[in-house]
Parts: C-alpha cells; sequence; structure tokens
C-alpha cells in the first residue's frame, strides 16, 4: 500500500534522507551551477511567501477556486522553483510549451485564469505581451533571464516576509493530496487544446507504482540529464522520482549540447523520446563511414552482430563470445560518448524501432520503452530492469499498482489512482473519456505472452481505404523507420484506392551512398528528383512490402526534401507527426500520387 504524499514534500524527503550538494545543476556563465536541497527549501519557501504577497491562493480548493499560474521555457532549476512554489500555496501550475503559437496560447491562459506567468526569455516575453491585452486575468510577467524593462523572478522572492513565511507552512501542512498539482494542456495532432487535471495524489502514485516496478532504488550519488520538455507530463514525473530517489538532476543547455553535457556530468540515465535515440544512432553511423579499411570492417561488424541481439534468447558460446569482443573494441566508445557510466535509458512518447532497442541494449547501453497518456499521470507499463522484465517491440509489463485490459476493439483501458481527476471545464469529454473508472487511452494494444503490451496503433489514426479495408499505419512506418535511409514517413491512404507514403530521406545517409555510386549531391531537392535515388528507394520500399498484407503495402511515394520538425509546425512538441497538417502541406505531392 502507496503512502501517499504531495509532489512538494519531495524536499523534505531529501532533506531527511539524503540531502544533497546537487538537487538541481544547470549551465550559468560557462560553469555547472549546483543547488543543495536546503538552498531549494529556502527558494521555494520564500518564492511560495512572495506569491502569497502577491495575492495568490487557493481560496477555496476547488480546481476553478485556485489561482493558476503559468510557465513557459526551457528547462532549468527555476521551473522547479516555480512548480514547487505554486504547488506549496495550493496554486496550480500550468506549463506550456515555448513552441505554442499565440492563439493557443491565449486559449489557455483564458480557459484556466492565469494569474501570473514566468517565461524564460526576450522572444517568449514579446509572445506573451502581444496577447497581454486579450488576457484579463492577468496580473503580471516575470521572467527567468534578466531582461531590460521586464520583472525578474527574484522579485517575487524578495517579498517574502517573516509573516509570509509563517503562512506558508501553515498552507503547506492543510494541502491535502487530492488536491490538484497541475493543469496540463494536451493539443495532441488536432483539435482544441485540452487541460488534463492531475493530482498529487495522481502524481504521487504514479511515481512510486514507476519506482517499485522498474524500479528506481534510492541512489543519492546519482545523476540525471534532464533534456526533454518539462512541460510534458513524462519529464515531470520522472524529475520527481529523481527528487524521490535522491538523483541530482542537471539540466542541459540545449539540444545541440547534449552531447557535450553527457561527457561533463556522466550521468547515470535520461530520459529521452525515439527521434533523439535515432539522431543518436546516425551520428554513430555516419562516423563509421569515415572509418578505414580494418577499423571500418570492425565497426560494421560490431553494428551486425547488435542487429541480432536478443536479451531473451541467447544466441550461443560463439555469437556471446563475439559480443563480448565487440563491446571491448567498439562499443565502449559508444558508452564513452555518453558520459561512461549511463545505466538506463527510458524512452516514450512513440514507438522506437526494435533494431535501435537491440544495438543499444548489445552495447550495454540499456533501453527501456514505456507508454503511458498525460490523463494517466501518465505511466501504464513500462519494461523493466532484471531477466525476463524487457520484450524489445513491447512496452513492457503493466505498473504494479493500476489495472490495465483491453477492450473488444483492442483499445487500452486503465483503473486506478494514477487515472486524471477530469478535463478541466469540459465534463462532457470526462465522461466520454473515463467510463466505470476505466480510462480509454484512444491507443490499440495486443498482449505478448500475456505479460508484455504492445502498442499496435492509435484509434483515431486507422485508416480505411475505399475498398474498406482497415489499416494501422503504425507498425508499417516503424518498419520502414529502420532502414538507415528513411529519416521519416507518414503513410496515407484514408478513402484512397491504395496506401501511399510521404517520404524524408536521411539525407547524410543518401550522400554517402550517392558518393559510393558516383552519383553528384549537390542539394536535398536535386538529390530526391534523381532517377538513381528514386530507384533505390523503389527497391527500397519493394524489399519492405511482403511484410505486410496486400491491402497495407505502399504502392507510391514521394520524396520530400525537408525535414518535418516542431519549429516549421509538423510535428507536436514531443516529437508526434502531425498528420492533418502533413497532408495539408504536402497536397500537391498527394495529388500527384493519386491523380
Amino acid at each position: 500500500m502507496t503512502t501517499t504524499k504531495r509532489l512538494f514534500d519531495a524536499i523534505d524527503h531529501q532533506l531527511a534522507k539524503f540531502p544533497k550538494q546537487d538537487m538541481f545543476a544547470a549551465k550559468e556563465n560557462g560553469q555547472w551551477k549546483k543547488y543543495s536541497t536546503q538552498a531549494v527549501k529556502e527558494i521555494v519557501n520564500k518564492f511560495s511567501a512572495g506569491l502569497l504577497q502577491l495575492g495568490v491562493s487557493a481560496n477555496d480548493m476547488t480546481a476553478e477556486g485556485c489561482d493558476k499560474i503559468a510557465i513557459i521555457s526551457n528547462n532549468r532549476p527555476e521551473w522547479l522553483f516555480t512548480d514547487l512554489a505554486a504547488q506549496q500555496i495550493g496554486a496550480v501550475l500550468v506549463p506550456v510549451y515555448p513552441t505554442t503559437n499565440s492563439s493557443e496560447l491565449e486559449f489557455i491562459f483564458n480557459n484556466a485564469a492565469v494569474k501570473y506567468i514566468f517565461v524564460s526569455s526576450v522572444d517568449l516575453l514579446e509572445k506573451v505581451k502581444a496577447i497581454q491585452s486579450n488576457i484579463p486575468s492577468l496580473k503580471n510577467i516575470y521572467t527567468f533571464n534578466q531582461i531590460e524593462g521586464a520583472d525578474h523572478w527574484s522579485k517575487v522572492t524578495a517579498l517574502a516576509d517573516d509573516i509570509s513565511l509563517q503562512q506558508v507552512e501553515k498552507i503547506k501542512k492543510a494541502i491535502p493530496v487530492s488536491h490538484l498539482a497541475t493543469i496540463i494542456y494536451t493539443s495532441g495532432t488536432t483539435g482544441v487544446p485540452k487541460g488534463v487535471m492531475l493530482s498529487h495524489s495522481n502524481l504521487y502514485t504514479c511515481l512510486e507504482y514507476s519506482r517499485k516496478s522498474f524500479p528506481f532504488e534510492d541512489a543519492p550519488n546519482n545523476k540525471a540529464l534532464s533534456f526533454l520538455p518539462l512541460n510534458h507530463i513524462f519529464e515531470k514525473i520522472i524529475t520527481y522520482i529523481y527528487l524521490y530517489s535522491g538523483v541530482g538532476i542537471y539540466y542541459a543547455e540545449s539540444l545541440e549540447t547534449i552531447g557535450d553535457n553527457l561527457k561533463e556530468i556522466k550521468p547515470n540515465g535520461f530520459s529521452t523520446v525515439p527521434r533523439l535515440l535515432e539522431k543518436v544512432y546516425e551520428r554513430i553511423m555516419l562516423a563509421g563511414t569515415h572509418l578505414k579499411g580494418f577499423k571500418k570492417s570492425l565497426f560494421y561488424w560490431a553494428v551486425a552482430l547488435g542487429e541480432r541481439y536478443d536479451n531473451q534468447i541467447s544466441g550461443g558460446w560463439w555469437y556471446n563470445f563475439q559480443l563480448a569482443l565487440a563491446n571491448k573494441l567498439i562499443f565502449q566508445r559508444w558508452r564513452e560518448a555518453l558520459g561512461g557510466n549511463i545505466e538506463y535509458m527510458v524512452t516514450g512518447g512513440a514507438a522506437c524501432p526494435v533494431k535501435l532497442l537491440r544495438i543499444f541494449n548489445a552495447a550495454q547501453i540499456k533501453v527501456y520503452e514505456g507508454y503511458g497518456p498525460t490523463e494517466n499521470s501518465p505511466v501504464i507499463s513500462i519494461n523493466r530492469k532484471g531477466k525476463d522484465g524487457t520484450k524489445f517491440g513491447t512496452v513492457g509489463p503493466a505498473l504494479d499498482g493500476i489495472e490495465v485490459k483491453l477492450a473488444e476493439d483492442g483499445e487500452i483501458l486503465v483503473k486506478g489512482t494514477t487515472v486524471m481527476e477530469g478535463y478541466y471545464k469540459r465534463p462532457d469529454l470526462t465522461a466520454e473519456t473515463i467510463i466505470d473508472g476505466w480510462l480509454h487511452t484512444g491507443d490499440i494494444g495486443v498482449w505478448i505472452d500475456q505479460k508484455f503490451l504492445k502498442i499496435t496503433d492509435r484509434k483515431k489514426e486507422l485508416f480505411k481505404t475505399s475498398g474498406g479495408k482497415y489499416v494501422a499505419p503504425a507498425p508499417i512506418e516503424n518498419k520502414f523507420r529502420e532502414s538507415g535511409f528513411v529519416e521519416q514517413i507518414l503513410l496515407i491512404g484514408d478513402d484512397k484506392k491504395f496506401v501511399s507514403a510521404l517520404i524524408v530521406p536521411s539525407f547524410s545517409n543518401l550522400a554517402i551512398w550517392m558518393k559510393e555510386n558516383n552519383i553528384p549531391y549537390n542539394t536535398n531537392e536535386e538529390a530526391i528528383k534523381n532517377p538513381q535515388v528514386l530507384q533505390m528507394f523503389e527497391t527500397l520500399v519493394e524489399s519492405i512490402n511482403p511484410s505486410f498484407n496486400h491491402v497495407e503495402q505502399v504502392k507510391k511515394f514521394e520524396l520530400l526534401s525537408h525535414e518535418w520538425t516542431v519549429d516549421t509546425g509538423e510535428m507536436t512538441p514531443t516529437f508526434k507527426l502531425k498528420r492533418k497538417v502533413i497532408m495539408e502541406k504536402y497536397k500537391e505531392a498527394l495529388d500527384r500520387i493519386y491523380n
């Protein structure tokens, strides 16, 4: 039985069990600045007291009665200071992605009646100021960076005095575990943002079940690198798992500096998404192409061994001997590039190509795939450490402590203390999503070996061809992404005579292939029109098609010259493809395919 706590109790928990010198750390002026547990406690208490002085309160403790504090920022200690400070006085944090467009921002701030907003940088400050006059509830905007003409967040902590600090202690004690901790707005790929209401009880029981299931042992000497957006529930819950486990959290400067930061702090683990793992793998393979002679042969021999690795079935003594040799000669360098201490990487948010899972795990870089929606705080299942705890291609066994079952159509349903309180101000949507206590996830799955959950598709992404046949795009797209030449792919076929695909090639690998085949490579646009390149992709498609039923096979495709990104609007901030946006943006390409 889990004794439920509030998220902010993590500070006192750490102080009592393993006070740290590096509860949080971030780069400031080129040096890692560390915040001890004691320092964090003092900062957060002053922050809470300052918010009280500004009139922030929990009022009647209902979801609508609590004041809302919004945050738009990169990952940094101040993000957590704001989160913890708001929680301690019963206010509710509304985190927003920096890439959220202005109209969605305005909707979220007005829907939540946000009182104060904390932003990190000049561009985000300007973004909020541009819509400030349309948000009647907004009292002020504070910044984490020192920005001329803007109020720095330290102005809030400076408001703290003895009386307000005593008030904070009194309020903290009275906050029940049932109280709302955050509202996370999810827009997914379509529709108006929905505010997912998560209580302390939801989040704390999820982190405890995750800690016990994975398991995350108390590890006060361990470090973790954080770079996935804290706005996303996946990174947030892992953050609180770290805090309750005594793991020091170091914030990467940016996605571009992850490689350098890994070498600097030598973390024991981090959370990631498949898209970033694919990028790591591509860089490693690109480095391999620059090797010469015997070294190059050795590199590709090791990779080929990795592709055959199965954690559940022994490859025999000869294979195991070769793999041990490959780990000593080749894979050791891969581990060193990740800092040399990696014990785990947890990935979620989308399906991870099985090929990558095999290779990384063969290289003794343990990657554990998990799954869960924001509405479940979020974890439903995760592959685990230890014997028989992981099966590649699945998202692992269900968490201990929650119930999971499959509906008649295969939809994954979950019940337990981790299921959200509901959608903010949307009882209609809540009633459609939680039926008799069961959260309907919208994901389709199957049980493998009656133990491991495998996601086969998203219910809303299943499409039906004009011939009336249903096609699940995810497994097909995942198979294509295992090829070194396919960077991104989107399957099309809803109400069409046949299935087609938009493909973004891996241009780094394509350039190497073209050079090896004496084909000039100047620009991406030229490359995708080259007859030999088109023939190579035709052969690739033909080699993958037999893995699927006739109706699921890709009959035509178009190559595209630019990668889909968050910044250009084709991906969500968690790197999921926005199918509708891509189909609208590349309408001409689709017209060529089907006309």
